[in-house]
């Protein structure tokens, strides 16, 4: 049996805010960062149409909830600068009990990966083709950036 696998890599871009109430410095304040995500999906053997599977399955099956962190600020639930923020936007991502550092990010965004696979996800695009994500898909790794210098990364 071989160890050798297919990899493919889908990755997103958004504009995404986060305060971290536990941070010492700076980072307790709202600030904000151009993100990338890369979510890497890998199979040991290729589908129908000889893919891992198809990118724009991946697309439509994770698209909606990477981009509810476009232009929204992330918060813990017991920041004390909640209800006054929320009182001024809608766009806020609450993180239970937790600062929504990049670590906890890339750990959510791999969780709900890997639950829309084991669901067999399928979709239709805007001209009404159905795209699937096979369960037989293993989430190896979803990195996510901070800044042109800085990743975390959470996966096998």
């Amino acid at each position: 049996m071989s160890s050798h696998l297919y990899r493919v890599c889908v990755a997103f871009e958004v504009e995404s805010g986060h305060m971290l109430s536990k941070h010492p410095g700076k980072c307790k304040f709202p600030h904000g960062h151009t993100r990338r995500i890369e979510i890497v999906l890998s199979s040991p053997s290729l589908d129908a149409n000889d893919m891992v599977c198809d990118f724009k399955a991946v697309k439509l099956a994770v698209g909606d909830y990477i981009n509810s962190f476009d232009h929204s600020l992330a918060m813990n639930s017991d920041d004390p600068l909640l209800p006054k923020l929320s009182s001024v936007s809608e766009r806020i991502v609450l993180f239970e009990k937790t600062d929504p550092t990049t670590e906890v990010l890339a750990k959510g965004i791999y969780d709900y990966v890997a639950a829309r696979i084991r669901e067999g996800a399928t979709l239709p695009d805007a001209a009404g083709l159905r795209y699937s994500l096979p369960t037989s898909l293993c989430v190896e790794r979803v990195r996510v950036g901070e800044t042109s210098s800085t990743w975390a990364e959470y996966g096998l």
